[in-house]
């Protein structure tokens, strides 16, 4: 089930811990990339158009909590508050 990612009035937050600031993320991605190769045929990536990307898993790396992880509003972020 993939997980809600944070938005510019939103954040992250370990419900087991209180963690706010360390996570490791599982995504999954399609991805178009423009490769350029050299002479010698060395590969460079130049250019890379992402088609789709989905966030599998997020785990805590202070609690090594899996999937514990709820979006709640950052300090002055826009998101609405429960109850309002």
């Amino acid at each position: 089930m993939p997980v809600p990612v944070p938005d510019a009035g939103t954040r992250w937050r370990c419900t087991l811990c209180g963690n706010l600031t360390r996570f490791d993320v599982t995504r999954a991605s399609r991805v178009v990339d423009f490769v350029h190769l050299d002479l010698a045929g060395d590969p460079r990536v130049e250019e890379s158009e992402v088609l789709s990307e989905t966030v599998e898993s997020v785990r805590c790396r202070w609690c090594n909590a899996v999937d514990q992880v709820e979006l709640v509003a950052r300090p002055g972020g826009d998101a609405p508050q429960d109850g309002a």
